[in-house]
């Protein structure tokens, strides 16, 4: 379809940026915002701008409202931008519902890579190694004793089922940390995705963080766009991402690569995709990894 009023449904830097990318192709856009976001400079960026009723994250996570305020605005799509509801399924199929275009992946691929328990599920059933964890939403009490299985010394990641950008997540090295650590999680993940799921998967310690991006057309046709360096990160966040990632041996590389295709395969990926892998690599005969996620990527 041809889209010519297109309503972004984020604000700050990715709003501004998708807006400068709307403008580039002669499409004009629609931005949102919160009741203390109106001075903000994603509104100055876009041709037209909208309130939202409410304060801070939780505006930008009414999905009711934002479908209305596209519907109203005459939009024909939406852009999620990433975080807030870009990887949420119900939003996406509220949109089709609407007749609005969800500038994203379908919402049957979202239903699997926005819930982390259903990707490693994914992963599990296409022959691709998961690190030892839970694949649901996991109670305090089970993520205690998950830890306590592992044996002594063991240390363990708390992440959100609905998570992404590093929020949600934190390391645990024992058990006297997990209540809190458990607890900010939650909190953070109802803040950013309105889902406080949780779910713990044991440490893979010294490894690097290596990402493999694919396109699909919906299809299962699908192709990789190689390999990529984000082990450089502060607070979970990539700061450097350097590509192709150095001294990645062939065979691996070739191994992860055919890993992220599988999984796209699967779910007849429609637009792009992140694989991330934590990999160890002591020698070219020597070598692991594992599938931590898959982030679709608009």
């Amino acid at each position: 379809m041809t889209i010519k009023n297109l309503l972004i449904a984020n604000r700050g830097e990715i709003a501004i940026r998708i807006a400068r990318s709307a403008a580039e192709s002669a499409i004009r856009s629609h931005a949102l915002f919160s009741e203390d976001d109106a001075l903000s400079d994603h509104v100055k960026k876009a041709d037209e701008a909208h309130a939202l009723t409410g304060v801070g994250p939780a505006a930008y996570l009414d999905a009711a409202q934002i479908v209305r305020a596209a519907r109203e605005a005459g939009c024909d799509a939406i852009h999620p931008g990433y975080g807030f509801l870009s990887e949420n399924a119900a939003f996406a199929r509220a949109c089709e519902e609407a007749g609005l275009c969800f500038v994203g992946p379908t919402p049957a691929v979202l239903e699997v890579f926005g819930d982390k328990g259903k990707a490693r599920a994914l992963a599990a059933r296409c022959d691709v190694p998961v690190l030892p964890g839970t694949d649901r939403a996991t109670s305090l009490e089970e993520a205690l004793r998950f830890l306590k299985s592992l044996g002594r010394n063991a240390e363990v990641m708390v992440k959100a089922v609905a998570g992404g950008g590093g929020r949600g997540i934190r390391t645990v090295q024992n058990a006297a940390e997990l209540e809190a650590a458990y607890e900010r999680c939650r909190s953070e993940a109802l803040q950013a995705f309105a889902n406080g799921d949780l779910y713990v998967e044991q440490l893979f310690p010294n490894a690097r963080h290596i990402e493999v991006q694919v396109i699909g057309d919906g299809s299962g046709e699908v192709t990789h766009l190689w390999e990529r360096e984000c082990s450089l990160q502060r607070n979970r966040q990539k700061l450097i991402e350097i590509a192709p990632a150095p001294g990645l041996c062939e065979a691996l590389r070739d191994r992860l690569i055919d890993a992220a295709l599988r999984m796209a395969r699967a779910v007849k990926l429609r637009n792009l995709a992140t694989f991330e892998f934590l990999v160890e690599q002591q020698g070219d005969d020597r070598a692991r990894f594992a599938f931590i996620e898959a982030n679709p990527r608009l």
